[in-house]
């Protein structure tokens, strides 16, 4: 079974057609990547696959989800890391992955934080602010952000 499944996904705003008629699927366990250059509809393309926008046409199903008619169901087992996206600078980065824990429920939430922590090298860093963190080690916290859920 696919785990992502996009068929004949279009998104237009008005005149400019940002995502046109794209098909695309994933099995389990397989990585993909989305190419292209400035304006290609990427970050259109992954909005509209976590619920964030509602295509114009088209289908996504996430999990064997349709994501038009129970996406809920679909996200709570999904995460998703950007570049463009920072942390809030002023807390702890034990602080902010409890925030996201929190919101996606996680169980044994300060044991999730402790694997992850240790996984990525993140340990000695628990306790400083993620403002004062180098280029590398924020990535390394957006990632452990990524997966505090287990997506």
């Amino acid at each position: 079974m696919d785990v992502i499944a996009v068929s004949s996904l279009t998104k237009r705003y008005d005149d400019v057609l940002a995502v046109d008629a794209i098909s695309f699927a994933a099995p389990a366990g397989a990585t993909i990547g989305l190419l292209g250059g400035n304006g290609a509809g990427k970050t259109t393309t992954i909005a509209m696959m976590l619920g964030l926008l509602v295509p114009t046409a088209g289908t996504i199903h996430i999990l064997g989800y349709d994501m038009a008619r129970d996406r809920f169901a679909a996200l709570a087992r999904m995460n998703f890391s950007s570049p463009y996206i920072a942390l809030p600078h002023r807390l702890t980065v034990a602080e902010n992955l409890r925030v996201y824990g929190h919101l996606y429920n996680v169980p044994g939430l300060e044991r999730r934080i402790l694997e992850l922590a240790a996984e990525l090298d993140l340990e000695a860093l628990l306790d400083r602010p993620a403002g004062q963190l180098s280029a590398g080690q924020k990535t390394r916290v957006a990632l452990a952000k990524a997966l505090i859920n287990r997506p």
